[in-house]
């Protein structure tokens, strides 16, 4: 685990139920999101909260100000916890992420956090365009159901898809991993 830092991205209350832009498994995800945070905490091992505050017109939900913004409970940050803010899906865009990972000679990602086909996927690709080795926790991330071509293609679906894609080629991109593997060192 050298050079190891945990990412959350967008464990928010706007994502769990009665929020804003409520995801199937959130509150699954989260707990298992708040498994590898404590993992990560017993070891003494670098945490990164990421927290999206959407600042487009358009924006529905992840409004600067409000309770859907803050991080999740489950996950809250500790004081000495980096706290990354970012307005865009990909955690590296216009924020200080990628500075602080080299500051601490971080090479190695674990990423939880949610939703799986847009933030976790965009941040994932980038770290490793960066030179990052990722590995996601797969149960520690949740999204919901989409549609295309007027037909809805469920949650469940959407999951296993993007996480078979960005772990294709022997993992290319990340390892996907649930999280009692991941903490029993498989």
């Amino acid at each position: 685990m050298e050079n190891t830092a945990l990412l959350i991205i967008d464990v928010q209350n706007d994502y769990f139920p009665g929020g804003k832009m409520e995801l199937k498994g959130a509150e699954q995800a989260g707990a298992r999101a708040k498994d590898i945070l404590m993992y990560f905490r017993k070891n003494n091992l670098p945490v990164v909260h990421i927290r999206h505050l959407d600042q487009s017109k358009e924006a529905t939900f992840f409004l600067p100000g409000t309770p859907g913004a803050e991080i999740n409970t489950l996950v809250a940050p500790e004081n000495k916890e980096k706290v990354v803010i970012k307005h865009f899906p990909n955690s590296f865009r216009e924020t200080d992420l990628l500075e602080y990972l080299h500051q601490n000679r971080i090479s190695n990602l674990v990423i939880t956090g949610m939703m799986t086909d847009v933030c976790v996927e965009s941040t994932t690709r980038a770290a490793f365009d960066l030179g990052f080795s990722n590995t996601i926790i797969g149960d520690a991330t949740a999204t919901r159901d989409r549609e295309l071509e007027g037909k809805t293609v469920k949650a469940a679906d959407v999951q296993r898809s993007f996480l078979a894609g960005i772990s294709a080629l022997g993992g290319l991109y990340a390892r996907v991993v649930n999280a009692k593997d991941f903490m029993n060192g498989k």
